[in-house]
């Protein structure tokens, strides 16, 4: 089963590794299979962290100060000194990937199931061959969640690849292994400080539905990437991403909505992610009465707008303070943002999927 891994008892787990896995045939130096359910064969391994935020420094010095990967099709190789995967992984080659962000509040995963369903759609989307069952899913989290000790404040990313590939090229008849799933887990609090964030509009258009649409959650994102160089140049903390028409779409990373006299607006998914944090915004706005709609927004709007913010898995609801050097608002995190903030936090806990154990 996975193996608890402390930081100061790697260089004796990689030991044990080898001298006990190397005999078994088809398993490498470092690697540890096992097996969820019957026929499911996985590989889980163990990797130091030191790589926290201050505020769980604590916790990542404590028990759970590693992460596992869980790989359904055994094309993934991480060890204890670094990130290694297999050079025939189809994700390697060309991208060819889904995945989802899952976090995890006091015992729950938020929105477990419109994930699994998501990430579901977007592998047929793909069509992909030989995907892992929403139960086998599951269970791969929960056994990796509960290997690490998280219960709170972490964050997984979930990839599930096309898999390892005969030789190299893009062609899906290379892929004749099934897919490989791979569970990453990790201490991380939002990524965005509540205390809000600056950002630019990028150069780079979101990528319109005639070319690739954004509702396949893909692991091709150097659409984003290009937007994030772009602010990184830039010395902020993110970027506005515009449809080819010139309306907002999201933030590199984001959805994005605005707040003008007490009503929230938010783009179309029509160029970005429908993301499932917008989704529980939206649905928060009608459970409490606030004015809520989708439609094209222009940047003018983002500028004249009394608040905005983003949503995310990895960054919750987090407020923009300036846009292309305009300030939102008062520059300060407004009302109906603080207000959305704590209502979002208690409905993603409220409607959590409950750890088995």
């Amino acid at each position: 089963g996975p193996v608890s891994v402390h930081a100061g008892q790697q260089n004796l787990a990689r030991a044990v590794f080898n001298h006990f896995l190397c005999p078994l045939d088809g398993i490498k130096p470092g690697w540890l299979a096992t097996t969820v359910g019957e026929d499911l064969p996985v590989i889980v391994d163990a990797l130091g962290i030191d790589r926290h935020h201050d505020a769980l420094a604590a916790k990542a010095r404590g028990a759970a100060r590693h992460q596992l990967g869980i790989a359904h099709g055994g094309a993934v190789h991480r060890d204890l000194g670094g990130a290694r995967v297999q050079d025939r992984l189809d994700v390697v080659q060309g991208g060819d990937a889904v995945w989802e962000g899952l976090r995890v509040y006091d015992g729950r995963i938020a929105a477990l199931d419109e994930h699994l369903e998501r990430l579901q759609n977007s592998a047929r989307a793909l069509a992909f061959e030989a995907v892992p069952s929403n139960a086998e899913v599951r269970d791969a989290i929960f056994r990796t969640l509960e290997a690490n000790g998280m219960r709170d404040e972490a964050h997984i990313r979930l990839t599930l690849t096309r898999g390892e590939k005969v030789t190299s090229g893009m062609n899906p008849k290379f892929n004749q292994s099934g897919c490989t799933l791979i569970v990453l887990a990790e201490w991380k609090p939002p990524v965005y400080s509540d205390d809000g964030i600056r950002v630019i509009t990028a150069s780079t258009r979101r990528n319109t539905p005639q070319c690739l649409d954004s509702k396949i959650h893909h692991n091709n994102l150097l659409n984003n990437i290009l937007a994030s160089i772009e602010a990184n140049v830039a010395k902020v903390d993110a970027a506005i991403m515009l449809d080819i028409q010139g309306f907002v779409s999201e933030t590199n990373d984001t959805n994005l909505f605005l707040v003008s006299k007490g009503v929230v607006r938010t783009p179309h998914a029509d160029a970005c992610l429908p993301g499932l944090t917008r989704a529980m915004v939206l649905d928060i706005c009608r459970a409490n009465g606030i004015p809520a709609e989708e439609r094209n927004l222009s940047l003018t709007e983002v500028y004249s707008a009394d608040e905005v913010f983003t949503t995310g898995t990895m960054g919750e609801l987090t407020p923009v303070l300036e846009a292309d050097g305009r300030t939102i608002g008062d520059g300060r995190r407004g009302d109906m943002t603080r207000r959305l903030q704590a209502l979002h936090r208690e409905f993603a806990f409220a409607h959590g999927t409950e750890l088995p154990f």
